[in-house]
């Protein structure tokens, strides 16, 4: 089930389906997918889908993850990322393997507490884990080279904006539910230049902390 055969197999239908950036692909190789799911679920650990992880929420489509990934890193040598919505830990610890910082917000405190422990766990010292709103952002830690929102919203909120580092690039989902797009913004000085890609469907972005 989770043999390096079925990682390859995953891979190479990621290059199939359009995924170029071969740092990305290594880095989605070197991540036991399997440990960021429920064991029931083992057997679809390198199944290029979305599956549930509890709370209403998902670890996202390897295909998503990497491209993502991809748009945000392109041409690009960021130090550090904010990654808004932890969820399973999956994105952050893809981020982690391309030698990033990651500091990542989650709201549902019983997902922030087992994803920071399977962090730890898993050796991921560069992710850096925080239980908060995200449509805050960590301005504590701001600037950031990099923003990747792994939740949906019809607007991003400003203070992601103004926590970016100028010269950097932010990749988000953003528009109602069923039309979202990923949006990549990069910040030229006071300037926001934007270009939207594939469309896509995320968990909604929810403002304050759940603690169920």
């Amino acid at each position: 089930m989770t043999s390096d055969r079925s990682r390859q197999k995953l891979l190479e239908q990621l290059r199939a389906d359009g995924i170029s950036n071969e740092k990305v692909l290594e880095a989605l190789g070197r991540v036991p997918r399997y440990a960021f799911i429920d064991e029931a679920l083992a057997s679809k650990a390198y199944v290029n889908t979305a599956l549930p992880i509890g709370h209403g929420q998902t670890i996202s489509q390897p295909y998503v993850v990497a491209r993502m990934t991809e748009l945000l890193l392109a041409e690009r040598n960021f130090r550090n990322v904010l990654e808004i919505g932890t969820g399973s830990g999956y994105q952050a610890a893809v981020l982690a393997e391309m030698g990033l910082t990651v500091y990542s917000v989650e709201r549902v405190k019983p997902l922030y507490e087992k994803t920071r422990q399977l962090m730890r766990a898993l050796g991921y010292t560069r992710v850096r884990c925080r239980l908060s709103d995200g449509s805050w952002g960590l301005p504590d830690y701001a600037p950031f080279d990099a923003v990747l929102v792994t939740a949906g919203a019809e607007t991003l909120p400003t203070a992601l904006l103004d926590q970016l580092e100028d010269g950097g690039r932010l990749v988000a989902p953003i528009g109602p539910a069923g039309q979202q797009r990923i949006l990549v913004i990069d910040r030229e000085g006071r300037k926001f230049r934007k270009q939207e890609f594939d469309a896509v469907v995320f968990v909604p972005l929810l403002p304050g902390t759940d603690n169920d």
